[in-house]
């Protein structure tokens, strides 16, 4: 593979991380906000389609209720993960290591309020990033 294949390789690698970064920020952000609103008004775990919504999970299992702040800083989790998403787009070498320092708090939140999508899209863009650094530093 030519130097210019992969850089272009690892450009497109890198932005469909950016991709799954910024729908993992957007998917578990925006309805984050809501379900802010919906406890700080009602006290309650918001619930979606019969299922709570980032509430009654492992983290109360362990004595960790959901509270307003919790929620806070989770939704701070999926903001820098848009921030992540940017970064990534852009093939910055900030965006893989801000990808590397927020992937312990995402899997804590995400096995806390119990979204195994987040591992999956996490996973995936986990690879993304280490078959982009080989294939460059393969060529540099």
């Amino acid at each position: 593979m030519s130097a210019l294949q992969s850089t272009r390789l690892s450009s497109v690698i890198s932005r469909t991380a950016g991709l799954l970064a910024w729908l993992v920020g957007l998917g578990f952000g925006v309805p984050c906000l809501y379900a802010i609103w919906y406890f700080a008004d009602h006290g309650l775990v918001w619930m979606f389609m019969g299922f709570p919504t980032y509430g009654q999970g492992p983290f109360e299992d362990v004595g960790l209720s959901t509270t307003v702040p919790l929620l806070v800083a989770f939704l701070l989790v999926c903001l820098a993960e848009l921030v992540m998403g940017w970064l990534l787009w852009r093939q910055r070498r900030s965006g893989v290591v801000l990808s590397l320092v927020l992937l312990p708090l995402e899997i804590a939140f995400w096995i806390g309020f119990l979204l195994p999508l987040g591992f999956v899209i996490g996973a995936a863009r986990s690879v993304l990033l280490l078959i982009a650094s080989t294939s460059t530093n393969r060529t540099g």
